[in-house]
């Protein structure tokens, strides 16, 4: 059963009080009367979904009520409507500059009253069920992470196919095998030889590229999984992965996590800053990131995901082609192509 909506009516006219109960009442909503603003501010707490006040009021004025009820963590999302005899467009103005959500006008009509009043309770509604989404959101992410952390705190003296092992655990979530991480820590190895890199920090590379993606672990099965293109509101959620990520890996101590934390961080930002999460362009963004962007892209387009087939190798170094100076660094999407017979070597033996 529905629970019924809880509203403050405030008034210093106990009559008035009265009316609005009867109305309210009858609309089927739970009503608490304050004869004044300072009661109403001692009762007022995250229970209530709507308060109607008065403005011309001894002791504290509306104005400065509604300015509290902003003021206070506690109450500052609960829309507020004024009940008032006020007209003038400067009062008016004020009342919206405080934080009133609306307006009623003596003598008030039952039939504005139910359309003013459902209105902001809908939004109400609406708005505590983004914050309850969001809440879970957080709790989810902040349980994984915490048992990430507590896995990853005992990876700084295992051997790199523990870190290989975990990797393969999200990437499972994801519906990916094993071998989209080989393949992936292949094609980053090939671009970091060929652009000079020393040798530990080619294998530091290879070994660590297979992160990218943990921070899915941190992301609804229901928006991962999606095989339809994803609503805006989805795609925010998909692009946390990133940061989260990043913020996993960051507590390690070991060569390997800190450089997984920057590739996850990293290896969605774009060369002419259109990427995510933080916009940055350019050398802006890290080498090791901008290397496993193009690895991540290539074997993305020559795989097979829950929203697309895989497309032929043709197509897809197409589309690679077509991304060199705004998606990829110039230089390294070259050298990709340089090298192109041996990445589509280990893309053919490393098939799915």
């Amino acid at each position: 059963m529905e629970r019924k909506r809880k509203i403050l009516v405030v008034d210093d006219e106990p009559h008035n009080i009265v009316l609005l109960e009867g109305i309210l009442s009858k609309f089927g909503h739970e009503v608490v009367g304050a004869e004044n603003a300072v009661v109403a501010l001692d009762v007022l707490d995250r229970s209530f979904d709507l308060v109607l006040s008065d403005v011309m009021m001894p002791v504290m004025n509306g104005f400065e009520f509604v300015t509290k009820i902003r003021k206070n963590e506690e109450t500052q999302d609960i829309p507020v409507i004024m009940v008032t005899t006020l007209s003038q467009r400067d009062d008016r103005l004020k009342a919206v500059e405080v934080g009133a959500n609306d307006f009623i006008t003596k003598p008030i009509d039952i039939f504005e009253l139910k359309i003013r009043t459902e209105s902001m309770l809908k939004q109400k509604a609406q708005h505590d069920e983004i914050k309850l989404f969001q809440a879970d959101l957080h709790e989810m992410v902040e349980n994984r992470t915490l048992e990430l952390r507590q896995a990853l705190a005992k990876l700084d003296k295992a051997h790199v196919d523990t870190i290989q092992h975990l990797c393969a655990a999200a990437e499972y979530k994801d519906e990916e095998t094993a071998n989209h991480l080989v393949r992936m820590a292949e094609y980053s190895r090939i671009i970091a030889e060929n652009i000079g890199l020393d040798k530990k920090t080619v294998h530091l590379i290879h070994t660590s590229a297979p992160m990218h993606d943990i921070g899915k672990i941190g992301i609804p099965d229901s928006i991962l999984l999606k095989p339809g293109t994803l609503t805006a509101e989805e795609w925010e959620v998909m692009k946390r992965h990133a940061t989260i990520g990043g913020n996993i890996l960051s507590m390690g101590s070991s060569d390997y996590i800190n450089m997984g934390s920057v590739i996850a961080l990293s290896h969605h930002e774009k060369w002419d800053g259109s990427g995510y999460p933080n916009g940055f362009s350019g050398e802006e963004i890290p080498l090791p990131g901008r290397i496993c962007a193009v690895a991540d892209v290539f074997d993305a387009l020559t795989s097979r995901r829950p929203y697309k087939e895989p497309f032929s190798i043709e197509k897809s170094l197409d589309i690679m082609k077509d991304g060199r100076g705004n998606h990829f660094d110039p230089q390294l999407i070259d050298i990709f192509f340089e090298n192109i017979d041996e990445v589509v070597e280990i893309q053919k033996s490393r098939g799915d």
